[in-house]
């Protein structure tokens, strides 16, 4: 499965030149922010207007030009079922273009190490729970989101070729379902969490009797802070050097409806909530094996209920501005 390297110097020099590619986004910004706080200051932050990682010329001159000494890529092009269904090309194509020219660059620069992030939909869509690194590609995947999921094999399996190849120190980890501060709250087209804590927000603001789920409420789902997928990105970072990816999760299950309830009492909506069993319910589990992070000696530090507070803390603090 690959091995603790206690070779990286990461931590030890503050000073090193981390790039962190997609770092506005809800897992970018949770990784600078841990980083700033362990206090490193020399980042080469780019935003897509300054940087088009889908153009190679652009990111070969970057890279040649910058030289940074670590890379952490948390970049690509995310969204629902209803967008990856309208735009499958756009999430293969650019998803494939951002890896490949990073990871490519990466290595031809000189960079000492590569963290590439992916995303548990990489696994089939009826994987045996909970899901362990070793059941990817073992069957079909989800059909309504298999362009991302291509993609993202890729990008592990590019980070395996490299190191076996170049012996290069390329390592791959796979996030379960993510939340927190910075996540997407459109009321359209984001993940349950969000969209639970926004729906039961207006309904509080508005005085709204009752707030509508779909549902049972029985499937189980697992959450992690993105927080704590941050202190995971720089424990791998530090400690991991295997071919191997590694899931990053927290290992506990909560149903949809504790989950509600939950969002419901943070937020502080006194309604009731009213299921509409007539509706689907989606895949009844899904829970991450992350045995073998954990067996190296992480393990995640938030519980859900504290960071629901944070995030809708945060939440309420950006519909002010």
């Amino acid at each position: 499965m690959g091995s603790l390297n206690n070779d990286s110097n990461l931590l030890t020099d503050k000073s090193a030149k981390i790039f962190i590619a997609g770092h506005r986004g809800l897992v970018g910004s949770a990784i600078v922010r841990k980083l700033q706080h362990l206090g490193f200051t020399n980042f080469l932050l780019r935003t897509h207007s300054d940087l088009d990682l889908t153009r190679q010329s652009d990111v070969d001159t970057f890279f040649a030009t910058e030289k940074p000494d670590y890379v952490i890529l948390a970049a690509a092009k995310v969204g629902g079922i209803h967008a990856n269904n309208t735009y499958p090309a756009d999430f293969i194509a650019i998803n494939l273009q951002i890896q490949t020219n990073v990871i490519d660059s990466s290595y031809r620069n000189g960079v000492k190490k590569l963290l590439f992030l992916g995303s548990s939909c990489i696994y089939p869509k009826y994987a045996a729970q909970p899901i362990t690194e070793d059941a990817l590609l073992t069957a079909p995947l989800e059909p309504t989101n298999e362009w991302y999921a291509i993609a993202k094999i890729a990008g592990i399996k590019m980070c395996q070729a490299y190191r076996i190849q170049y012996n290069w120190d390329a390592i791959s980890g796979m996030p379960t379902n993510l939340y927190g501060p910075n996540d997407n709250f459109h009321p359209e087209n984001s993940h349950v969490l969000p969209a639970l804590m926004r729906r039961f927000h207006e309904a509080k603001v508005n005085n709204a009797k009752e707030v509508v789920v779909w549902g049972t409420g029985s499937p189980l789902r697992e959450f992690l802070h993105v927080d704590d997928l941050a202190d995971a990105v720089v424990f791998l970072m530090e400690k991991y050097s295997g071919l191997q990816h590694l899931n990053v999760g927290s290992g506990k299950e909560v149903t949809i409806k504790e989950l509600a309830e939950l969002v419901k009492e943070v937020v502080g909506f006194d309604g009731e909530l009213v299921w509409d069993s007539t509706k689907p319910d989606g895949t009844p589990r899904k829970l991450m094996d992350s045995s073998k992070l954990q067996s190296l000696g992480w393990t995640p530090k938030i519980s859900l209920k504290d960071g629901l507070v944070d995030t809708y803390k945060w939440y309420s603090e950006h519909l002010k501005q």
